[in-house]
């Protein structure tokens, strides 16, 4: 798959968490879940960081 397919799968599962979170659990994992989501977003950044400098 490209790297885009893996980006937007990441935001997609952060997406549907969140909309979990709220629907389901009335927002109680806030604190949680933003610690997922910030720790995904890093890994992506990451991971889009070393596919680049593999492709020049």
């Amino acid at each position: 798959m490209k790297i885009s397919t893996y980006l937007l799968l990441i935001i997609l599962v952060m997406q549907l968490s969140t909309l979990i979170n709220s629907t389901v659990f009335n927002g109680g994992g806030n604190g949680i879940l933003l610690a997922v989501h910030t720790i995904s977003f890093v890994a992506a950044i990451g991971f889009y960081a070393q596919v680049r400098r593999e492709n020049g």
